[in-house]
């Protein structure tokens, strides 16, 4: 075997050996290996990972390795959480379909925000009704033979849901609405959604993509098939976000019960748009408005404080948002509907 079949594709003469590699190489180079002796003995690609990681010019990422049992040992109660996503015919839950539902369950110490126990998994294809689009089969992998007479485990599906205290999704505004209108049963449920909910860059993160996510962590996976992506972000849920002091599960958890706001910015002056959408306002198509959601009144308040003063400069306004718990967050139903009057020098929510 030769130092050439050896190479893992990058320049090793930037990358310092130990003292006893030279002759190690120069050995290599002469010795004759057989097939056998090939097999018996193949390289030690963790080691030579490890030795990778101390060059300064490399990273390493790993494969994630799904997890089947966690031996934490819980500190005091715990939640039953479900991590669910989907993957589908494309973006609008009135007219397309889930193609995949993947779940999966487990157990977190409300305390560390750590799994314990066994992990419970299920994943399903569904067969639309219709052609799959090409550019959804081209970002899933996932054709029309492969789904055709394929239906959901509803049994299996309604099991893992079964007294569940949080479904969490990575985008619970996208996967919420496709879920709810194929079960509807799952209406009643409380959902968190781990993209919206964590202020990743204040956690330190440099996005709040699910891969980019797992990257930093040193990982990567096979994504946008329901069940790896479940996988993934469990796995960057349970690590731990120095900056926040916490994990995502246990943020997640102990924040989903809290009240949100999703705050319309009526009748904001066009020149603003731009304004708006850097501060992460998105455009409400069919209401034809700039919306925000926020994480309690006190957040509401500083909210309309700064629209009052950045983008209706001081001019009377008055705003609607609605009020959201666990059960309507992120679904197609309206919450508790109020407004926020700019006329005072505290607006004034009503």
């Amino acid at each position: 075997m030769t130092t050439e079949q050896l190479s893992l594709g990058f320049d090793e003469s930037a990358f310092a050996p130990s003292p006893a590699a030279p002759s190690k190489l120069r050995k290599a180079k002469t010795a004759r290996v057989t097939p056998a002796l090939r097999a018996a003995a193949p390289p030690d690609l963790n080691a030579l990972a490890r030795e990778l990681e101390q060059h300064p010019d490399y990273r390493v990422l790993r494969r994630l390795v799904p997890s089947t049992q966690f031996d934490h040992q819980p500190l005091g109660p715990v939640a039953r959480v479900v991590i669910l996503d989907t993957e589908t015919t494309g973006l609008d839950h009135s007219r397309d379909k889930i193609i995949e539902l993947a779940l999966v369950r487990v157990h977190i110490d409300r305390q560390t925000g750590q799994a314990t126990g066994p992990v419970e998994v299920y994943d399903g294809l569904q067969d639309p009704g219709m052609p799959i689009p090409k550019m959804a089969r081209e970002i899933t992998g996932i054709t029309d033979a492969m789904v055709a007479g394929q239906q959901l485990d509803e049994a299996r599906i309604a099991s893992l849901l079964e007294g569940a205290d949080l479904v969490i999704a990575h985008n619970a505004g996208f996967d919420r609405p496709f879920v709810e209108a194929r079960l509807p049963q799952t209406a009643a449920l409380d959902w968190a959604c781990s993209f919206a909910d964590i202020d990743w860059a204040a956690a330190g993160r440099s996005s709040a993509k699910l891969s980019a996510l797992a990257s930093e962590l040193g990982w990567f996976y096979d994504a946008h098939r329901a069940e790896m992506d479940c996988h993934a972000l469990l796995a960057v849920l349970m690590a731990e976000l120095p900056d926040l002091g916490q994990n995502g599960l246990a943020h997640l958890i102990s924040s989903a019960q809290a009240p949100s706001y999703r705050l319309q910015a009526t009748g904001a002056p066009f020149e603003a748009k731009d304004l708006l959408k850097a501060r992460g306002y998105r455009w409400d198509g069919q209401g034809k408005v700039w919306h925000t959601r926020l994480g309690g009144e006190a957040a509401l308040q500083a909210e309309c404080a700064w629209l009052k003063e950045a983008v209706y400069g001081g001019r009377t306004a008055r705003l609607q948002w609605e009020r959201h718990d666990a059960k309507s967050r992120y679904s197609t139903r309206s919450g508790v509907a109020g407004w926020a009057d700019l006329r005072d020098q505290s607006p004034a929510l009503i």
